[in-house]
């Protein structure tokens, strides 16, 4: 069940608060982190981490054993799909180091998302951190937060009315981009390790340059080169193409329903962290096999409230934040999986035909 309130509110009324109520909230964060941390949530987790990451090489080498094995048998198609879960966990994983979940150290961390993102997943961990850091500081506020930046898809109103003066063949695809959203993620694996090859030959700064050259150089060209061997090459594209499109599909359908359709933030409105965070994003139920299929991210009020707190710890923490989150009024949005697509859907539905209101939100019922 959702817990979203969307106050109806003119889109041309101004958003006002007083400076007292502002001292306020912003103090809100530290007695939330106060409690958080008395509860030792942000405590690293060696062992679990260890244990996932031997759980990962397990599969991955289940899995190499298996492509050879097959070889160029059709069933080699369903392992395809099964790499494509794996570079996807894999990628969670990187996430998490990312984040400065798993090791104390600081480089350490890096590292290990630098060569398990690169290396494994092919994706470039110089690129993605520099769009993933925008992205928290400041998500679904236009201006800032790439991830709400129109391509294929429309996110934001004024990116709607824009397109649609602009070409008038795009206004009629608008119009029915909610049909092929899903899609569209399928290409999203194509476009990530695009974006990584991209931003490696850019002229972005970012460390260590060329060791996430060569190591995009091995997983992109190297991979692809076992899948030939093994499977020959008819059956090779084949396999890339499923593996490709489901990393894709779960790689997007992992985060597409976090903050697509939550509250816009206008570009110069200047929001305390605690609602910040909480106003744009949306937590997903389902238990278990949701945590795992989404790396944790189902929690994802908690990790935008407490980026550096062990992906395994974000369930244990949804209590406290919730209640507290009562207790101050500000709305805790959670829905189901299918649930979360229906307003995404709906939300992208709206945007097409130029009838969504950015402010049909939490965002006016917390600050007016």
């Amino acid at each position: 069940m959702s817990t979203l309130v969307a106050p109806e509110r003119p889109a041309d009324r101004p958003i006002r608060t007083t400076g007292s109520r502002q001292e306020r909230n912003a103090s809100d964060y530290k007695e939330l982190m106060a409690l958080v941390k008395a509860e030792g949530l942000l405590k690293r987790r060696p062992i679990w981490y260890a244990g996932r990451a031997a759980l990962m090489i397990g599969l991955f080498a289940a899995a190499f054993a298996g492509l050879f094995a097959l070889g160029s048998s059709p069933w080699v198609l369903l392992l395809a799909a099964g790499f494509g879960l794996l570079f996807t966990q894999s990628a969670f994983f990187a996430h998490d180091g990312a984040h400065r979940q798993i090791f104390s150290s600081n480089n350490r961390n890096e590292w290990f998302s630098r060569i398990v993102g690169n290396g494994v997943v092919g994706l470039s961990y110089g690129w993605w951190m520099n769009k993933h850091t925008k992205h928290h500081t400041n998500p679904n506020k236009l201006g800032k937060d790439g991830d709400i930046d129109s391509n294929a898809i429309v996110f934001t109103p004024e990116a709607a009315a824009e397109r649609a003066e602009r070409d008038g063949l795009s206004a009629l695809l608008m119009r029915y981009q909610h049909l092929f959203f899903v899609p569209v993620l399928l290409l999203a694996g194509l476009e990530l390790h695009r974006n990584a090859i991209l931003g490696v030959l850019g002229r972005t700064q970012m460390k260590h340059r060329w060791v996430e050259g060569a190591l995009l150089v091995l997983r992109l060209a190297g991979f692809p080169t076992i899948v030939f061997i093994a499977c020959g090459p008819l059956m090779g594209l084949a396999f890339l193409g499923i593996q490709v499109a489901v990393f894709g599909l779960t790689m997007g359908g992992s985060f597409a329903p976090n903050h697509k359709g939550m509250a816009i933030i206008p570009a110069g409105l200047e929001i305390d962290f605690l609602r910040r965070q909480t106003l744009t994003s949306r937590n997903i139920t389902g238990g278990p096999a949701v945590a795992i299929g989404m790396g944790g991210l189902n929690f994802q009020i908690e990790h935008h409230l407490f980026p550096n707190m062990p992906s395994i710890n974000l369930g244990r923490a949804r209590r406290i934040v919730r209640a507290y989150c009562a207790e101050k009024n500000v709305s805790y949005t959670e829905t189901t999986f299918i649930g979360s697509y229906r307003i995404v859907l709906r939300y992208l539905k709206r945007v097409g035909i130029r009838h969504a209101d950015p402010f049909e939100c939490p965002l006016a019922a917390q600050l007016r």
